[in-house]
């Protein structure tokens, strides 16, 4: 699902109209966003935490020219699910095709 078709199911299951949910589903990404970006944790019972994991530099190369580089120092978006969610998950899984890599 891409922020758009999210948009339009908010919009087809509830009362708020395709602008409304438009609006809505911007402020709550830009006040997550905000949130991770002030180094503060998100838990949404039921579904998951998005928390912040720090990435240590580390030695690495470019594959092109085989120039050896080190990288910086960073945050990484870190997301683990809910158990209800989970468990919602697990349980389509003898409706939903996916495919193995």
């Amino acid at each position: 699902m891409i922020r758009s078709e999210l948009i339009e199911a908010l919009h087809n299951n509830s009362k708020f109209t395709l602008e409304q949910a438009d609006v809505g589903v911007k402020k709550i990404l830009d006040v997550m966003t905000e949130t991770l970006s002030q180094g503060q944790r998100i838990e949404v019972r039921g579904f998951g935490c998005f928390d912040l994991r720090l990435k240590k530099e580390r030695n690495a190369h470019n594959p092109k020219t085989g120039k050896k580089l080190v990288t910086e120092r960073k945050f990484s978006v870190y997301f683990k699910p809910g158990k209800l969610l989970k468990d919602r998950v697990d349980a389509s899984k003898d409706t939903v095709d996916i495919i193995d890599e």
